[in-house]
């Protein structure tokens, strides 16, 4: 954290890590020291209380785990104590599956969120709907509190520029039109996508490949990870990456340095 006259520039980091004790084996604990985060939010940690410990001096560990075991969950590593934590968002739908972290401090909240997936066919896209209108609307609600850094895999690409081969894809799980417009709606309700205000023209920026055909030596990939901010705090944004050397998972880690 640099402070400044205008408040604390904060580096953040979001990791989709595909199963915590996966990535563990594979220099996470390495990686995470190397990016020297003040807030490192992960998804898909596929772990119950007492299943992992990690060891992170100097960090507020806050956790949400599924119920069902092996599926789903997020977590949260912040050098600052949250003043209050939210675990669920008062969704319909996926409520009881760990996807959400917020976590309340002075001047903000942090949201870390694991958007349930639409799977093949769409087969679950009324679930995917369901969930994005409850988020939506616990955002709001915390936007009229405090602005709000918002992060995670909301498992969309937004537009074409978003994914190496739309064409193909349109329609599919995580490109349809229904999930597309859903996002407009969130970025709509006053979300600014960081990475997209810095880079609008980026092309091949990726941050999910398929483990199949291989995908990510050949950068065939999808730009499905996040951070998200309150508009009011777009002009704070000072960088927005997408860490595509770091591995260890089908993701790579996001990231966002902000003045708050």
């Amino acid at each position: 954290m640099a402070q400044n006259d205008n408040g604390t520039t904060l580096k953040l980091v979001s990791w989709n890590v595909n199963g915590v004790r996966a990535v563990l084996k594979k220099d996470f604990e390495q990686t995470f020291a190397a990016l020297d985060a003040d807030i490192f939010a992960i998804q898909e940690t596929k772990c119950q209380e007492g299943q992992v410990t990690l060891e992170l001096p100097g960090y507020y560990q806050t956790w949400n785990y599924a119920e069902r075991k092996g599926y789903s969950g997020t977590a949260v590593f912040s050098r600052m104590e949250p003043l209050q934590v939210v675990r669920q968002i008062g969704s319909p739908v996926a409520d009881d599956e760990g996807r959400v972290c917020a976590l309340e401090f002075d001047r903000f909240w942090f949201v870390n969120v694991y958007t349930p997936n639409a799977q093949n066919e769409l087969k679950r896209i009324d679930v995917r709907l369901a969930w994005d209108a409850a988020y939506r609307e616990f955002l709001a609600g915390l936007a009229r509190e405090k602005p709000v850094v918002t992060c995670g895999d909301f498992n969309v690409a937004h537009n074409e520029i978003d994914l190496k081969n739309p064409g193909p894809n349109r329609g599919n799980a995580g490109f349809s039109d229904e999930e597309r417009a859903s996002f407009t709606e969130l970025l709509g309700s006053g979300l600014t996508d960081t990475f997209r205000l810095l880079h609008p023209t980026d092309e091949g920026a990726y941050s999910w490949w398929s483990y199949r055909f291989r995908a990510r030596e050949k950068n065939a990939g999808w730009r499905i990870d996040y951070f998200l901010v309150s508009d009011e705090l777009a002009g704070n944004v000072q960088e927005a990456t997408i860490m595509s050397d770091i591995f260890g998972s089908d993701h790579c880690p996001v990231g966002l340095t902000i003045n708050l």
